[in-house]
């Protein structure tokens, strides 16, 4: 009998891209399986051209009443890979088995409030993966999966001409303040390039964007605000080198295979979210360089970030 499973996954953009090695271990390694997805309704287009998946589920309740509400499908098992107190919920009302991924929480909050490391030296695609393992699903070793419609080459972008040259493609914006390089380090480098760099970011990274293209002249395109998550990823995707903060655009030019350097400010590698390349064949070769001020005691001062530096110094990303 072909199985029904739900994967639970409600944010944010890196985290869900991370989790993208088990819906392609899972779709391919259980014959005849049905797989569905659920995530916030902000973050269904990153998974809404995924083959892989037979349905991409919107929380547009609250858990009690989306697990209550999604008892219908009659899925066989969950495969929880948010594991906290609403997928919980949700999991307890929906009633069917549930294997959740280990969040490490206790390890996490001794480095972050005592320094003192206990973590385990494995990706946080690993510790995802093993969530599925008592399906039988292994590790196929392929990496991250990024799938794109072919309507994301829209006239915006084409009409920069990108192809006509190589470009570097900067990450300028994070969620959190303490995870983002300073504007004045990101024109500085710029400033010692030679080729085109793009900008990209969200609407809350135009005034950065902004200043850093007012800066640099017509060596920078500035595309924060402007352009989608979709097309951004279409940008990354084509550039030659990929700047970026600990955020989820370094994660979707991991899975394209692109060769980042991605700049870690609060939050460390140790950590487990660094760009995830899969098990790379001998001649393959997709750099990650990770630029970090490895020797300051203060960090990390968090898991995920803060709106200031709590030191007020910000030394870990303004010295780099």
């Amino acid at each position: 009998m072909n199985q029904k499973i739900l994967i639970i996954r409600f944010s944010s953009i890196g985290d869900i891209v991370l989790t993208t090695p088990v819906i392609r271990c899972i779709k391919q390694q259980l014959p005849g399986v049905c797989l569905h997805y659920l995530t916030k309704p902000q973050f269904a287009p990153i998974l809404a051209d995924n083959p892989y998946l037979d349905k991409v589920l919107v929380l547009d309740k609250s858990p009690l009443q989306m697990g209550l509400a999604l008892q219908a499908e009659k899925y066989d098992c969950v495969i929880d890979l948010h594991h906290n107190l609403r997928t919980l919920i949700l999991t307890k009302a929906l009633g069917v088995k549930t294997h959740a991924f280990n969040k490490l929480n206790i390890e996490k909050f001794l480095l972050v409030n005592f320094k003192v490391n206990r973590l385990p030296n494995i990706h946080i695609v690993q510790r995802y993966l093993a969530a599925a393992a008592p399906l039988g699903v292994t590790d196929d070793g392929q990496g991250l999966d990024y799938f794109l419609s072919a309507s994301v080459q829209t006239e915006t972008i084409l009409n920069y001409n990108l192809f006509e040259k190589p470009y570097l493609a900067w990450a300028v914006g994070a969620q959190h303040f303490t995870k983002r390089l300073p504007t004045k380090n990101i024109i500085a480098k710029i400033k010692q390039q030679s080729l085109i760099v793009v900008l990209l970011g969200g609407k809350e990274d135009q005034a950065t964007g902004q200043e850093i293209a007012a800066a640099c002249g017509p060596q920078v395109v500035d595309f924060c605000g402007k352009i989608s998550l979709a097309q951004s990823a279409w940008v990354t995707k084509n550039a030659s080198l990929v700047h970026t903060n600990d955020t989820g655009l370094m994660h979707i030019a991991a899975a394209f295979h692109k060769p980042i350097i991605s700049y870690w400010g609060n939050t460390i590698p140790a950590f487990g979210m660094t760009p995830y390349y899969g098990k790379l064949k001998a001649d393959e070769h997709y750099p990650a360089k990770l630029v970090e001020q490895a020797n300051l005691s203060c960090r990390p001062c968090s898991k995920i970030g803060f709106k200031a530096c709590p030191k007020r110094h910000f030394k870990c990303m303004a010295t780099l």
